[in-house]
């Protein structure tokens, strides 16, 4: 399963109320009380994906900027911030006390999102 717990649909503001309390639907995705659309595009990359009949998985998502930890490898464990650098993935680590960081250009497979928080176009769900 690519998205667990997701279902996919279309329907109008008239029809928010029906979908709520159809069996199995616990929320829709939104930010506060306003419910967020998936774009039309992004599904249909989605379709894309799933039709090229090429090996799929579901993979945390990273924004830039956001807090990770390295998950293996020698420096597993530490923990940084992940920047993108035209095709390198590198997680900068900082020395407060020196007021210093340092960069490294890791593997995307090595890093994932520490302590993820579910992030809905820059609205914060808890």
């Amino acid at each position: 399963m690519l998205f667990p717990g997701y279902i996919f649909c279309r329907f109008s503001s008239h029809q928010r109320l029906r979908v709520l309390n159809s069996p199995g639907v616990e929320s829709i995705v939104g930010c506060g009380k306003k419910d967020v659309p998936v774009d039309d595009a992004e599904i249909g990359a989605v379709r894309l994906l799933i039709a090229s009949g090429r090996p799929l998985a579901p993979w945390p998502y990273l924004r830039i900027g956001q807090n990770v930890a390295i998950e293996s490898g020698p420096l597993a464990g530490l923990r940084g911030v992940v920047l993108r650098d035209e095709n390198a993935w590198r997680v900068v680590v900082t020395v407060e006390a020196l007021d210093r960081s340092i960069a490294i250009e890791l593997d995307r497979e090595m890093i994932a999102p520490e302590k993820p928080s579910r992030m809905l176009h820059g609205c914060q769900q808890t």
